[in-house]
């Protein structure tokens, strides 16, 4: 995702499938991860997750390589933000003074190296909803550049409504795995290139793919093929 430019591509995608390769997500994602930095060499500075991925392992593997990350986390994490003075809590837990709900708190996950410290930030998403989300980007300082950075991965979002109402990922009615890998790689196939059109033209992937359709009713109620009298 540049977010300069608000556009956005796939570069890498599996399919979770552990009775078959013995994988789970973490695993997928640590693949990708290598894949991503060692052999395509793709530059980027961050890498955006949602909480099911928010695992030790994982965060410290993305420092490793020297990139940052921006990661929400499940309410019973459990975290530390006296400096060892007290026990570990759960986040939700934590009392936010009026300058830390500004400018985030540092605090240290459970499971992590000692005196690995991380910037906590708290963000009101509803009246019955405050995500919490930890970085280790020391340039962020306040919880509207957490907000504005965590925001681009809700283009995961878009991708996925765009492959199912476009592109028909989910309809595959085969049952061999094989023609539902073929299927699902075919849907990504279209959605790239109707997406590199969309920028090109300027429109939306919906356009693209409603105006051949348009044009043919169009056309069908000036002049039916199939006449009903």
């Amino acid at each position: 995702m540049n977010p300069e430019t608000d556009q956005f591509w796939a570069i890498d995608w599996r399919i979770f499938d552990p009775d078959k390769d013995g994988k789970g997500k973490l695993d997928h994602v640590r693949e990708m991860l290598h894949n991503l930095h060692h052999h395509k060499k793709l530059p980027y500075r961050a890498v955006l997750m949602d909480s099911w991925y928010a695992s030790a392992e994982l965060m410290l593997m993305i420092a490793d390589l020297g990139k940052v990350y921006y990661c929400p986390l499940k309410s019973n994490r459990q975290v530390d933000d006296s400096g060892n003075r007290q026990p570990y809590r759960p986040v939700t837990a934590l009392s936010w003074s009026s300058a830390e709900k500004k400018e985030g708190k540092r605090v240290k996950l459970k499971g992590f190296p000692k005196d690995y410290m991380l910037r906590l930030f708290r963000l009101p998403v509803s009246p019955d909803r405050t995500d919490f989300v930890v970085t280790n980007d020391k340039t962020c300082l306040s919880a509207d550049a957490a907000r504005q950075a965590c925001a681009v991965r809700w283009k995961i979002e878009q991708l996925h409504r765009e492959l199912k109402q476009t592109c028909g990922i989910e309809r595959c009615q085969c049952r061999l795995g094989r023609i539902q890998r073929n299927h699902i790689a075919c849907a990504f196939l279209v959605w790239n290139r109707l997406k590199n059109l969309a920028y090109q033209t300027a429109q939306t992937v919906h356009q693209l793919k409603i105006k051949p359709l348009k044009s043919f009713l169009v056309a069908e109620l000036a002049c039916p093929t199939i006449s009903f009298a």
